[in-house]
Formats: C-alpha cells, sequence, structure tokens
C-alpha cells in the first residue's frame, strides 16, 4: 500500500512539474483539443481527431480559424456548432479536392481513349 501511495505522489508532482512548465491551457482550448471527431475524409480517413487539429488543419483558413475561435470564446458558437462547423468544412474541402483531382485526370483518360481509337484506324 505504501508503494502505491508513493508512486500516486510521484505520479501527481511530475505532472505538476510538468504544468508548472508549460503556460495554462485555457479551458476553451482544452475542450477543443479533447473533443474528437471521427473524420472519413483526406488524411483523417478512419481517425479520430481533435476539434484543435481540424481547425489547425491545411483544410480551414486561417480567417475561417480565428474568426470560429473568436465565436466560441465569446461564447456565441458552442462546442458542438464548432466541431459541426469544421467537420462540415473539412468534408466540404476535401470533396471539392477529389473532384478537382477527378476532372483533372478524365479528359486526359478520354484523350488517351481517342488516341487509342485514332491510332487502331490507322493501322487498318
Amino acid at each position: 500500500l505504501i508503494a502505491v501511495k508513493t508512486s500516486d505522489k510521484d505520479t501527481v508532482s511530475a505532472a505538476g512539474e510538468k504544468n508548472d512548465d508549460s503556460p495554462k491551457e485555457e479551458p476553451w482550448e482544452t475542450a477543443l483539443k479533447t473533443t474528437a471527431v471521427d473524420m472519413e475524409v483526406g488524411e483523417f480517413r478512419g481517425h479520430k481527431v481533435s476539434v484543435w487539429d481540424l481547425l489547425h488543419s491545411k483544410y480551414i483558413p486561417e480567417e475561417n480559424r480565428k474568426e470560429l475561435l473568436e465565436l466560441y470564446q465569446a461564447g456565441e458558437l458552442t462546442l458542438d456548432q464548432v466541431k459541426t462547423v469544421v467537420s462540415t468544412i473539412v468534408t466540404k474541402a476535401e470533396a471539392a479536392r477529389a473532384e478537382q483531382l477527378a476532372n483533372a485526370s478524365s479528359p486526359r483518360a478520354e484523350s488517351t481513349v481517342a488516341e487509342a481509337e485514332h491510332t487502331h484506324l490507322q493501322e487498318d
């Protein structure tokens, strides 16, 4: 029992020291970092990602991030609303990117087919 108590104290003091070294995190910031979203798109597919990481991903423009954070800090958006907005932006951005890639590759595919047919006709 004594050993257990001692190790508990050690853990607490180690955690306490860590917190003293790092700047204090705001409660709203902690909430964003500890709230995870299941994302099924892009680099996040199949992972639980914190709302914080989504906010700071390449999918969220800086001005949108600042606006969302300000509204959230001011209490005008709930954590759930921020989570919904951020995951929607990421999903739409990834869908648009996928569509661009599909559109960029399809004309090439069509021209390859056309060239193949043209070559085939010349052989006849």
